[in-house]
């Protein structure tokens, strides 16, 4: 009698492969997402001069430089571009909620729940290489796409016109205007497999892991004026500060009849610092959620 050999462990595109086709209506719900998001930017980009035309001041009758506003009045797609970017940048800045909640529910907590994990693990998967494929598909795919969706945005965005696409210190704006975009979907899939990894049921790690990212985004928003150094105007009488500036703090005092006024502020020039700073906290914290992760799965696996 010929004894039975043991199954070929398979290899990493199988692997890859297994993740793609277990989670196939994510990926295509993501899908649509994303196509929905590129198309709606380019529309964007190619409505953004009317935009710019439609959001200019008038006067009635027109005269003194400005145009008529009887004119404008029917140009609306200053509305439409307005509406699309909020839309969109709103999107992206919290789409480290579903991601985080999802990874906690579907990624890791129900394979755990209901037992496909383990009989993975009996098939020749070790459990590494089987935390490694479910953390590293969605990953490369998130990364692509949320950064896929970033460049367009600051590709749709006009320039030096706040008005339409909102300032850059706006929370949701700058969020998704930057790095910051694809880091925050890391770290909400970190935490969320975390979150699974420790509960082992779906609905719990949902929630556990949905919150997590909550309480990081929110503590990042109220101390974001504190990741670089601000910088300082003081004045006798008014102060006027320059254009598109993220306030920290004003303080006006009196003495003697003369007012002093103090701000301490964030220019335009500061956004790209604070970006790297909070994204670097980030991708920290999706580092130290991973190997929590790898060490919790150890711990509990023979």
């Amino acid at each position: 009698m010929t004894a039975a050999l043991p199954a070929a462990a398979p290899g990493t595109r199988g692997l890859i492969w297994t993740v793609l086709r277990v989670h196939r209506t994510a990926l295509v719900l993501w899908a649509l997402a994303l196509t929905g998001a590129v198309a709606v930017l380019i529309w964007m980009y190619a409505i953004g001069d009317e935009a710019r035309r439609g959001g200019v001041p008038c006067l009635t009758p027109a005269g003194e430089g400005f145009a008529g506003c009887i004119g404008l009045q029917s140009v609306t797609a200053d509305d439409v571009y307005a509406g699309w970017m909020e839309s969109v940048s709103v999107a992206l800045a919290y789409a480290v909620f579903p991601v985080a909640a999802w990874a906690g529910a579907a990624l890791v907590g129900r394979e755990l729940e209901n037992g496909t994990a383990r009989l993975a693990w009996t098939q020749s998967v070790t459990p590494v290489r089987w935390l490694a494929a479910k953390l590293a598909v969605p990953a490369a795919l998130l990364t692509a796409s949320t950064g896929t969706v970033m460049a367009l945005l600051r590709w749709a965005r006009l320039p030096g016109d706040p008005g339409l696409a909102g300032h850059w210190y706006y929370p949701d704006v700058f969020v998704a205007v930057g790095p910051t975009a694809v880091a925050y979907p890391l770290a909400g899939l970190a935490l969320g497999a975390l979150a699974g990894l420790l509960l082992r049921r779906a609905l719990p790690a949902a929630g556990v892991g949905a919150a997590a990212s909550l309480v990081l985004y929110i503590a990042l928003e109220r101390f974001r004026e504190d990741l670089w150094p601000k910088a300082t105007r003081t004045a006798t009488g008014e102060l006027e500060l320059p254009g598109s500036v993220f306030v920290a703090d004003w303080h006006t005092s009196t003495t003697h009849g003369v007012r002093h006024t103090r701000a301490t502020y964030h220019p335009e020039s500061h956004f790209w610092p604070l970006q790297y700073v909070e994204a670097g906290i980030l991708l920290a914290v999706a580092a130290a959620g991973t190997l929590a992760a790898f060490w919790l799965l150890r711990r509990r696996t023979p």
